[in-house]
């Protein structure tokens, strides 16, 4: 996987909205991208595939928010059920990681960097999906 080319993108599905991060053409860094609004469902599809190929991303990572025993909850139920809409309109590799407590990391490491309580409300997705994203490309490598 961390020798194919190409940028690979990471979800962070939420109910209301979805986090979008994106790694670098070497897959080494991630950086948040967007937030979108995970309803309508239609609309928030053809937004991620619209991204999908604006940065010719070659796979998707999608957080699965397992419990903290690591079983599958109502909220991972619904993260795979989205997973399950958009895997038949793309064409890359989809891989799912346990994003227990990543929202948790992006709210603290924004706290550390100062960043006011209104901007991270706007931003917490996104880092969490970066954050989501990271941790993938570390291990791949």
């Amino acid at each position: 996987m961390s020798s194919e080319p190409g940028r690979v993108m990471a979800l962070d599905v939420g109910e209301r909205r979805i986090g979008v991060a994106l790694s670098d053409p070497t897959r080494m860094l991630a950086s948040p991208l967007t937030t979108i609004r995970a309803v309508p469902r239609s609309t928030a599809l053809k937004r991620i595939l619209t991204l999908i190929r604006d940065y010719q991303v070659t796979a998707l990572v999608v957080g699965l928010p397992l419990t903290m025993n690591g079983d599958i909850g109502p909220q991972a139920t619904l993260v795979q059920q989205f997973v399950d809409e958009l895997r038949p309109l793309i064409d890359i590799p989809i891989f799912f990681v346990d994003e227990r407590l990543t929202t948790v990391a992006a709210e603290r490491m924004m706290i550390d960097l100062k960043i006011k309580p209104e901007q991270r409300r706007a931003r917490i997705d996104e880092v969490a999906a970066s954050i989501i994203l990271q941790d993938f490309l570390d291990s791949q490598r």
